[in-house]
């Protein structure tokens, strides 16, 4: 299991080094341009959202970033050093009372574009798992 890394300072610029570490694993793991877009939709999200919710853009906080390949899947690992939230208590961006909110999409979105999306560690925390068929 070759697993790829890298920690960034938290800062919303910083999004451009992740978009070029899922283009090294879409190169590396071989993904499908349909998979490659979920995955670049819903990693770069989650990484937005460590460095502005989680780490509250201190850049002497960082983010970090993993990905690997285990059967059949490939799962990307966010975590980030901020309080973490509960995942479990968001309210619905479906509701006719969010629909007009400009925030509070990302986790929705993330949830529908990877396969399996796991929180640990109290929300610091998140594996996002794709299936490569």
């Amino acid at each position: 299991m070759k697993k790829i890394n890298i920690e960034i300072p938290s800062l919303v610029e910083n999004i451009r080094i992740v978009e070029s570490f899922i283009d090294n694993a879409k190169e590396k793991y071989s993904l499908n341009d349909d998979l490659y877009g979920n995955i670049m939709i819903a990693v770069t999200e989650s990484v937005n959202n460590a460095i502005i919710h989680g780490n509250k853009l201190d850049k002497d906080k960082s983010v970090s970033l993993s990905a690997y390949l285990q059967d059949e899947q490939i799962v990307f690992t966010i975590d980030d050093m901020g309080a973490g939230f509960d995942h479990s208590n968001l309210p619905d961006p479906t509701a006719p009372e969010n629909i007009e909110k400009i925030g509070g999409r990302g986790i929705f979105l993330i949830k529908n574009l990877a396969d399996e999306v796991d929180f640990k560690k109290d929300g610091r925390s998140v594996q996002l798992t794709f299936y490569l068929n």
